[in-house]
């Protein structure tokens, strides 16, 4: 169950955190992966974890809110492991990131969280999608957050604004697939422990229902199933992962 053997994936962001965890786990069950980062060199700190565990991994350092990059970027990627046909949406978080209010922002700001949320959704599932549907089979898995599907007040409103418009776009594409065997859900997270203080950590999980914040390991594991022939008659759907924290 949840083979990927002979199956390609593409992980964007996968260099750190949730990005690598993913592409670890999906190495693990079969699956050869290229791993995307805005920063090459983390990329290939992934990719060489996963050569140590026996697998099959390149990196591939590039913008994914460049199209063109996104084009060039995977056509090496495919050059080296052949045609991909999971395509995994990770990159979200743009370089620093901070929570202000949205009344103090300026409109300069917003684009990078509307760019890389929204457009490189979009970039990447247009540049790889054809081939899933021309070859029967595909996978499109978005990693969200559940400031795309609810409103809070932390002060990351232009983020909710790019994470929301991602996975829009993932219900239509769901739709416009479905009958050439290529699927696209989306995974909206909760808090993700990534805070080197345990002090933060300890507190930041008192919020969280089940009392913990969520690891890597916990995102991969229903990445691999999405990923999966299992999953083939799941598409079009929002999954909250986030320890209780927003129920729907």
């Amino acid at each position: 169950m949840f083979d990927l053997t002979g199956r390609t994936a593409f992980i964007s962001g996968g260099g750190q955190g949730v990005g690598s965890g993913i592409a670890k786990a999906l190495a693990a069950q079969g699956a050869s992966v290229a791993v995307n980062d805005l920063f090459e060199e983390r990329a290939a700190e992934t990719v060489e974890a996963i050569a140590s565990a026996g697998g099959k991994a390149v990196a591939v350092g590039f913008d994914v809110c460049d199209y063109d990059a996104v084009k060039s970027g995977i056509a090496k990627a495919e050059s080296s492991l052949g045609p991909i046909d999971i395509l995994v949406n990770n990159a979200g978080v743009p370089p620093g990131m901070g929570v202000t209010q949205f009344l103090e922002t300026a409109p300069e700001e917003w684009r990078k969280f509307i760019d890389l949320n929204t457009y490189a959704v979009m970039n990447c599932a247009h540049v790889l999608v054809p081939g899933m549907s021309e070859r029967g089979h595909g996978r499109v898995i978005t990693i969200s957050s559940g400031a795309g599907t609810v409103g809070i007040p932390l002060g990351v409103a232009a983020y909710g604004a790019g994470k929301g418009g991602g996975l829009s776009f993932m219900r239509h594409l769901a739709m416009e697939t479905a009958r050439s065997g290529v699927t696209a859900n989306t995974v909206a997270i909760g808090l993700i422990d990534n805070h080197a203080d345990p002090k933060i950590t300890e507190h930041m999980a008192k919020g969280v229902p089940v009392g913990a914040l969520g690891q890597p390991k916990d995102i991969a594991a229903l990445v691999v199933y999405l990923a999966s022939n299992e999953a083939s008659w799941m598409t079009g759907q929002t999954l909250e992962l986030n320890g209780g924290s927003v129920t729907t």
